[in-house]
C-alpha cells in the first residue's frame, strides 16, 4: 500500500496542504542562513517579475506568479508546511521541483554533501471545505508549539507567516487574505490570533494530522 498523500490529483484553482521533511529525519535548515535562503526562493518565485528586476539575470529563478498563491507556510528543523493555492492544475509540480531542487543544491555545496535532502516525494492533501482550510492555517501555524502553550514563542517564531496574519510584517508573496477575510472586519488580526491560540476540537483536527511514521 502506498504512503499516504503521496498520490496526488490536482484541479485548477484548487488548495493543497504541502508537506515533506528531511531524508532519514534529517534537519534541512542547520542555522539562519538556510531558513533565509529557503524563504527568498519562496520571494523569487512568488513576486510579480517587475518586482524582481534588481535581480542579476543570470540568479533570477522561474517564476510562478499568478499561478501559485501560498497561504500560509512554516519552517521547521526537519520539515515544512505549506498552503497553497493553484490557479492551474499543473503548477503545484512545478513549484515544488523547482524549489526542492534549487533548495537541495545550495543546502549541498555548502555543507558538502550529495544525494537526496528531502525523504521521496513531497505529500499532498486536498482542502475540500473553508472549515478545512481555516483549521489547517491553524495547524501550519501552530506546528512550532502545537499545544499553543507558549503564545509568545509562536507570535515571535520567524520562519512561518503567522506574523503576516497579525500585522506585525508584510511579505507580499503571502496571500493571506482569503483567510482573514473570514474573521472580523473590525478587528480581523485579534479574531485570528484568538483562532490560532484557542484549543482546536479534535474532531476538526483529526484529518489534518500527519503520520511521519508510514
Amino acid at each position: 500500500m502506498p504512503a499516504r498523500n503521496i498520490i496526488k490529483t490536482y484541479d485548477d484553482n484548487g488548495y493543497y496542504h504541502i508537506y515533506n521533511r528531511g531524508v532519514e529525519r534529517r534537519s534541512i535548515f542547520l542555522d539562519e542562513q538556510d531558513y533565509r535562503v529557503f524563504l527568498s526562493y519562496l520571494k523569487s518565485y512568488l513576486s510579480p517579475i517587475d518586482e524582481l528586476e534588481k535581480i542579476a539575470p543570470s540568479r533570477k529563478l522561474k517564476n510562478y506568479f499568478g499561478t501559485i498563491d501560498l497561504l500560509c507556510y512554516c519552517l521547521m528543523p526537519n520539515h515544512y508546511h505549506m498552503l497553497i493555492r493553484q490557479r492551474i492544475s499543473t503548477a503545484i509540480i512545478g513549484f515544488i521541483q523547482s524549489i526542492s531542487t534549487k533548495y537541495a543544491m545550495y543546502f549541498n555545496k555548502k555543507y558538502r554533501r550529495d544525494g537526496h535532502l528531502f525523504q521521496g516525494a513531497y505529500r499532498a492533501v486536498t482542502v475540500e471545505s473553508e472549515a478545512q482550510l481555516l483549521h489547517l492555517s491553524r495547524y501550519i501555524h501552530r506546528n512550532p508549539d502545537p499545544t499553543g502553550s507558549n503564545p509568545a514563542g509562536l507570535m515571535q517564531y520567524r520562519y512561518s507567516s503567522l506574523s503576516n496574519y497579525l500585522g506585525n510584517i508584510q511579505q507580499s508573496w503571502i496571500r493571506n487574505q482569503e483567510i482573514v477575510s473570514l474573521f472580523s472586519r473590525s478587528d480581523t488580526r485579534n479574531s485570528y490570533k484568538s483562532f490560532v491560540f484557542e484549543a482546536p476540537d479534535p474532531s476538526d483536527i483529526s484529518s489534518l494530522l500527519i503520520d511521519y511514521d508510514e
